[in-house]
């Protein structure tokens, strides 16, 4: 999930961990069960060239940077019952290195990349701008 954003930030345990200041893109990243280095790359290629930011411009057109968040309940299931379930979710020993890789990706296209920690309680604050809210799948 990708939203517009006019600055956002990422806090672990009281410390800002993550941040981006002005145009750019808050990146929310669920990896499930089939994903795959190479839908990693490809994912890192759509952020870095999707005409979203004001003007229709892309980060690549304007050097807008990136937050990269892991956010494993993008894949929960709350269609039975009151509880979600996180079936389709992939487990963290496969996830993580995933997640790195869209940031490692981007980072090698010319972004600038700030991230949120894997695992963590994270504190998310963001100015959507817009509002602006894309689910990008690959």
């Amino acid at each position: 999930m990708v939203q517009r954003v006019d600055g956002a930030s990422v806090v672990v345990g009281g410390e800002t961990v993550g941040e981006i200041v002005g145009e750019g893109l808050c990146v929310l990243v669920g990896v499930t069960h089939d994903d795959t280095p190479e839908k990693a790359e490809l994912l890192a290629r759509k952020l870095w060239s999707v005409r979203i930011l004001e003007g229709e411009k892309s980060c690549s057109d304007n050097g807008a940077p990136l937050l990269v968040i892991s956010q494993f309940t993008l894949y929960g299931d709350a269609r039975k019952g009151r509880r979600p379930t996180w079936n389709a979710a992939a487990p963290g020993p496969v996830a993580e290195p995933l997640v790195d890789e869209v940031v490692a990706r981007l980072r090698a296209l010319g972004a600038t990349v700030a991230t949120g920690r894997f695992g963590a309680d994270m504190r998310v604050s963001l100015t959507n701008h817009g509002p602006f809210t894309l689910v990008i799948d690959v």
